[in-house]
């Protein structure tokens, strides 16, 4: 491509948008690993700035989630893998300035470096736009993966959604044990009780660690809670 003129042309035909300084988006688009100006500063002004765009969206959209729960929705959409998905449909890895080495290597192809480069682009079109324009490109790139998203409370797992449910009750949290373990020091696995002494439940989770077991055990005395609740409703 011209070297004057690339950012240009890209911009205008991918986002329909005209730079006012090509020099940003050149940077942008351009890798540690080539000649001239990059975009790692780019990219950590870039960051700063997705992750704003897509909080505040979520913050209006979920008024009754928790901090936590935002935290959680927000890393669906702000992590590296939906990040470089959405540089890859936009072609960025066919437009960035990579060295000889990272060509050699894949890297318009590496997850990392497009999620860096779609970062260090929303850090030029903040600068050069404006935090308006920026967002509203955020949000449009991202819309389908923001869409997507589940109701704040299915990101919970287990263990949380159980103690959740149990102190909205003002019950006693529950008591995991780990009643065995098998197999040698690398590949074990625990099976792990949970007891709910006040609604006299118990269960049983088996996992490669005793964490994935006391989250299966947690799992099946929701599943308890469940299936009680839709009896007395039948």
């Amino acid at each position: 491509m011209d070297n004057g003129q690339w950012p240009q042309r890209w911009l205008l035909a991918r986002l329909g948008y005209a730079p006012r300084d090509p020099a940003l988006f050149r940077a942008a688009l351009t890798h540690r690993s080539a000649a001239g100006p990059n975009n790692e500063r780019l990219e950590f002004l870039g960051d700063a700035v997705v992750n704003l765009a897509v909080a505040r969206h979520l913050f209006e959209r979920f008024p009754e989630a928790t901090e936590g729960d935002l935290s959680r929705l927000r890393a669906r959409v702000v992590s590296a893998e939906p990040l470089a998905e959405v540089a890859g449909q936009l072609g960025l890895g066919e437009v960035l300035q990579l060295g000889s080495g990272e060509l050699k290597s894949g890297g318009f192809r590496r997850q990392s470096i497009l999620a860096d480069a779609f970062e260090a682009l929303c850090g030029a079109m903040f600068l050069d736009a404006g935090l308006e324009a920026a967002e509203a490109l955020i949000l449009r790139l991202l819309a389908p993966r923001v869409a997507a998203l589940p109701p704040p409370e299915a990101l919970k797992d287990p263990k949380t959604r159980l103690q959740e449910h149990l102190q909205s009750r003002a019950l006693a949290l529950p008591l995991y044990t780990v009643e065995r373990v098998e197999g040698e020091p690398h590949a074990q696995t625990f099976e792990v009780s949970c007891a709910v002494e006040a609604l006299a439940l118990s269960s049983r989770g088996r996992g490669s660690s005793r964490r994935r077991a006391e989250q299966e055990a947690a799992e099946r005395i929701l599943e308890m809670i469940e299936k009680g609740a839709d009896e007395r409703h039948s």
